[in-house]
């Protein structure tokens, strides 16, 4: 992992968090949501539309069993679960869920593909994770460009086609995608090289595989770029996964963040999106899992 992983990250968050002046987030969060949907009596889960396939990811809830959170998840109209490592694949299917989003060992957001000396060891985990991805029915696997650390963007975009040139026939013959997630340089990671969705797509045309894709944060993008529904309409060919996370915050998507989620949700659905939205934020309040309930709620348009 890197040397800011998401947990350490996690921690800081939820330190500064505790800091914040008093928005009534918690509060919000701590609510149930607006639109109570039917209960189906046979198996206690809610009823969804499932025209957006929703995940979470499993890092937001790291005092929360993965069994536990599988169970729930599934109970609140999830269809599956993100960022697990292979030994944990299996675990969403004893819950009826997948991995939607896998860790297959090219984990590290600062030593990505956009150095040549990191591909020897992503490459080794990715003939060794990639096969037990199809396997296990976990449809991507994610991986990062890396910092800049002085490198220009198209010297950094020339060695991450080069390498995924490699690692694509991989995934090509055992119909896994690899996904790489587009991550904003303005406050969570700086330096980080794919930053903006014109970067990452550049990328994708020169791997030109159907087996390479991106990662679009929502979060993320909306940092960056905004203009999410345009953009996202623009390029969903290249779009294989997306992520949440309420700006600014990165907390649950309520009322007092920029993004009219519902209303994004509505373009994915118009464009026929088939793949998966995962939730990635930093849960407010005593019942962390109350604001995810919210944010199924939400997106289940």
């Amino acid at each position: 992992m890197s040397k800011v992983s998401r947990r350490k990250w996690l921690g800081s968050a939820l330190a500064g968090a505790a800091a914040l002046p008093a928005l009534e987030l918690d509060a919000l969060d701590a609510q149930p949501p607006r639109r109570q949907r039917r209960q189906v009596p046979a198996t206690g889960r809610v009823a969804v539309r499932n025209r957006i396939h929703q995940s979470v990811a499993r890092w937001c809830y790291p005092k929360i069993a993965l069994d536990d959170l599988c169970r729930a998840g599934a109970e609140m109209g999830l269809m599956a679960i993100d960022l697990l490592k292979p030994e944990d694949w299996a675990t969403p299917r004893k819950y009826g869920l997948i991995c939607a989003m896998g860790y297959a060992g090219a984990d590290d957001i600062y030593n990505g593909l956009n150095r040549r000396a990191n591909l020897p060891a992503i490459e080794r985990a990715f003939r060794k994770n990639i096969p037990l991805a199809a396997k296990l029915g976990v449809p991507c696997v994610i991986c990062f460009a890396g910092a800049r650390k002085g490198r220009p963007d198209d010297e950094g975009a020339n060695y991450c086609i080069e390498g995924l040139r490699r690692l694509t026939p991989i995934a090509e013959d055992h119909g896994v995608t690899i996904c790489m997630e587009l991550l904003n340089s303005k406050i969570d990671h700086p330096g980080y090289m794919c930053d903006h969705t014109a970067w990452g797509v550049s990328v994708a045309r020169g791997v030109n595989s159907p087996r390479f894709q991106l990662l679009y944060d929502i979060y993320h993008m909306q940092i960056m770029e905004g203009d999410l529904i345009r953009t996202i309409r623009t390029n969903m060919p290249f779009l294989a996964h997306f992520h949440t996370g309420g700006v600014p915050g990165r907390h649950g998507l309520n009322g007092h963040q920029e993004v009219r989620w519902d209303g994004v949700m509505r373009a994915l659905v118009a464009e026929n999106f088939q793949g998966y939205v995962a939730h990635e934020f930093i849960p407010l309040g005593n019942d962390p899992l109350m604001s995810l309930r919210r944010a199924v709620a939400l997106c289940d348009v």
